[in-house]
C-alpha cells in the first residue's frame, strides 16, 4: 500500500459521488480478504478454532478459515431499561439501536461488546470498549477469544447487516445474520490488519478534510457569484462581472443543484433586463402595449373568439389595475398585467371530462413540465365533449398553457399541428400576433420569482392553487419587442450550455466511477 500514491491518484476522482465512503468500504474489503498486508507464516490459529472451521478455503490466505456467523458469535438480546433508571450522565452508557441514548449505573454486561441494531436502525454497528447496557432494540456481541474486537467490528461492517433489516418485516433477525460468513485470520494478523486499517482511515480523514475544504471554497464562489448576478446593479461593471461568471460556468457548476440555481439566475437576469443591452432604437414597450390594446379591442369588438367570451374579456380588461410601488425597470420597459399583454386569457371548463378510447387529446396538468408539453399517458375525448369543453375558446398551436394547481405555475406552448383540449386546473393565454414574442412570455412565466408578481395570491390550506384572477392580473415586465428577441436568443444559448453541463456531469460521473475502481486498486495494492 502506497499512501502518497493513493493521495495523488484519489484527487483525480474525488468529485465522484460517495468517493470517500467507497474508499473506506474498499479498504475494509481488502482487509477481510487478506489483501491489505503481507501474511506471516509463523501466525497460526488456535486448535479450538481449527476444530470449529475444519475446511480449508483455497481462496483465503494460509491459516485463514471461513465459518458461518452462527458458529462463531452469539448475538445476545438487549434488555429494556426503565426511564427512571436512565440518566443524562453516568458511568455506564445505554445503547439503543444506533448509539448511546442515555447512561445508567449498573451494566448489563461488564465486557467490551459490539452493539448491533435489531429494530429501528437495524444492522447499525457501535463499538463499546467497557461495561454497557444494551436495550431491547439491539443485540450485543462479546467477541470470543480468537477475535480481536476491532477486527471483528471491521468485518461485521463488510457484511452489510443493515440490508438484512430492510425486508418485508423490518428488523434484523439472528437467523438471517447467522447464515452469513466470517473469515478468521490468526489473532496476531488481525491486530496488524487493524493497525493498517486505522492508518488508512486516518488518510481517508485527511482526504475528506481536503475535499470538504475544496468543496466549501467552490460552494462559496458559486453562491457569491450567483448572489452578485441576482443582485447587481445594471452598470458596465456589473455586465463585465456577469460576462466573466457566465464565461466560467463549468467552474461554478459541478452538481445538478448548482445547474438548477444557474438556470434560475439566468432567467432572473433576463427578466430584469440585465442579460442583454438596451437600445434607444427599439420601439418602447409603451408603444408596443398600445398596439396590443388597439388590435385586441378590434378583435373583441368583432366578437372574437365568440360574442359571449368577447364580452367577458372586454369587462376584465376594464378592471385591470397595476399595484403601486413596483420596482423600476430598464429604459424602454413597462409593467403590465398578463391579460393586458394578451388577446385572451381563458380558464378551462372545470369539470372532469368523460374519456374516450380515441379522439382529441385532453391535456392534464401532469402533461406540462419544465416549459414543455409531454404526452405521457395521454387521455382522449370525443368531438362532442371537445365542443362543450372548448366552448369559450378552442386552443390553437402557439397558445401558452398555465397550470393553476398540481403543480401550480407550470407552463408550455402548444406545438404546431397539435389539436388539444384543456383539462381541469389549466388556463390558456393567446397573444396578439406579431406583438409579444411567445418564447419571451414563456420564459417570463417560468421566472423563479413568479409568485412575487402574483397580485391575487395563491389559496389553499394544503395544496396551493392559483386563482383565475391571479393568472389574469399577473405582473409582466415588458421589454421592447426587439429586445425580447435578443433576450430569448441569449437565454436559449445559455440554457443549451446548462444542458451540456448536465450531460457532461452525467458522463463524467460514469467515467469517474470506473476510474475510481481502477485508482483504488492501483493505489491500494502498490508497494511503497
Amino acid at each position: 500500500m502506497n499512501p502518497e500514491l493513493l493521495l495523488n491518484h484519489f484527487n483525480r476522482v474525488s468529485d465522484t459521488p460517495n468517493a470517500l465512503p467507497r474508499l473506506r468500504t474498499f479498504i475494509r474489503g481488502l482487509a477481510v480478504r487478506g489483501k491489505l498486508i503481507e501474511q506471516n507464516c509463523e501466525d497460526e490459529l488456535s486448535q479450538e478454532l481449527r476444530n470449529k472451521c475444519p475446511d480449508v478455503d483455497l481462496n483465503l490466505p494460509p491459516s485463514w478459515f471461513r465459518c458461518k456467523v452462527g458458529e462463531l458469535l452469539n448475538f445476545q438480546y438487549g434488555k429494556s431499561l426503565p426511564d427512571n433508571a436512565r440518566e443524562e450522565k453516568g458511568p455506564v452508557p445505554v445503547f439503543g439501536s444506533n448509539g448511546v441514548v442515555a447512561f445508567t449505573v449498573a451494566p448489563l454486561t461488564k465486557n467490551p461488546a459490539i452493539i448491533i441494531g435489531r429494530k429501528g436502525s437495524a444492522g447499525a454497528l457501535n463499538l463499546c470498549t467497557g461495561p454497557s447496557w444494551t436495550t431491547d432494540v439491539a443485540y450485543f456481541v462479546e467477541p470470543p477469544f480468537f477475535f480481536d474486537m476491532r477486527f471483528l467490528f471491521i468485518e461485521l461492517q463488510t457484511l452489510r447487516l443493515d440490508q438484512l433489516g430492510k425486508g418485508v418485516k423490518p428488523g434484523l433477525s439472528r437467523r438471517d445474520a447467522y447464515d452469513l460468513e466470517l473469515v478468521v485470520p490468526p489473532l496476531a494478523e488481525q491486530r496488524r490488519i487493524v493497525a493498517k486499517v486505522n492508518e488508512l482511515m486516518i488518510l481517508c480523514d485527511r482526504l475528506e478534510a481536503t475535499q470538504l475544504e475544496r468543496e466549501t471554497r467552490r460552494e462559496h464562489l458559486t453562491v457569491s457569484s450567483l448572489h452578485h448576478l441576482n443582485n447587481g446593479a445594471n452598470t458596465a461593471v456589473f455586465r463585465r462581472y456577469a460576462n466573466f461568471c457566465l464565461g466560467h460556468l463549468p467552474s461554478l457548476t459541478t452538481r445538478p443543484d448548482q445547474i438548477k440555481q444557474l438556470r434560475e439566475t439566468i432567467l432572473s437576469l433576463a427578466l430584469g433586463g440585465q442579460l442583454v443591452a438596451q437600445s434607444s432604437k427599439d420601439e418602447p414597450a409603451e408603444a408596443l402595449l398600445h398596439r396590443i390594446k388597439q388590435q385586441r379591442d378590434k378583435l373583441l369588438d368583432q366578437g372574437y373568439p365568440n360574442p359571449s367570451e368577447a364580452r367577458t374579456q372586454l369587462l376584465k380588461q376594464q378592471k385591470q389595475v397595476l399595484a403601486g410601488g413596483l420596482r423600476s425597470l430598464p429604459t424602454g420597459w413597462q409593467w403590465a398585467t398578463l391579460i393586458q399583454c394578451s388577446a385572451l386569457v381563458v380558464d378551462c371548463h372545470n369539470k372532469t371530462a368523460p374519456y374516450s378510447s380515441a379522439g382529441v387529446i385532453l391535456l392534464r396538468t401532469t402533461n406540462v413540465r419544465d416549459g414543455r408539453l409531454n404526452l405521457n399517458e395521454p387521455k382522449f375525448i370525443d368531438e362532442q365533449t371537445y365542443a362543450r369543453w372548448s366552448a369559450r375558446c378552442q386552443p390553437e398551436p402557439g397558445d401558452i398553457l398555465i397550470t393553476r394547481e398540481a403543480p401550480m405555475g407550470e407552463v408550455c406552448i402548444i406545438p404546431a399541428g397539435m389539436r388539444i383540449c384543456l383539462g381541469q386546473r389549466m388556463m390558456l393565454v393567446r397573444l396578439v400576433p406579431n406583438t409579444i414574442f411567445p418564447h419571451f412570455m414563456l420564459y417570463s412565466l417560468r421566472d423563479p420569482k413568479l409568485m412575487d408578481r402574483v397580485q391575487d395570491k395563491p389559496v389553499g390550506a394544503t395544496v396551493q392553487h392559483l386563482r383565475v384572477g391571479g393568472v389574469e392580473t399577473l405582473l409582466v415586465a415588458v421589454p421592447p419587442l426587439e429586445e425580447q428577441h435578443r433576450i430569448v436568443a441569449k437565454v436559449d444559448e445559455l440554457m443549451r450550455v446548462c444542458t451540456q453541463l448536465e450531460s457532461q456531469l452525467t458522463t463524467n460521473q460514469a467515467e469517474t466511477h470506473r476510474l475510481l475502481e481502477a485508482v483504488l486498486h492501483q493505489a491500494l495494492v502498490a508497494k511503497v
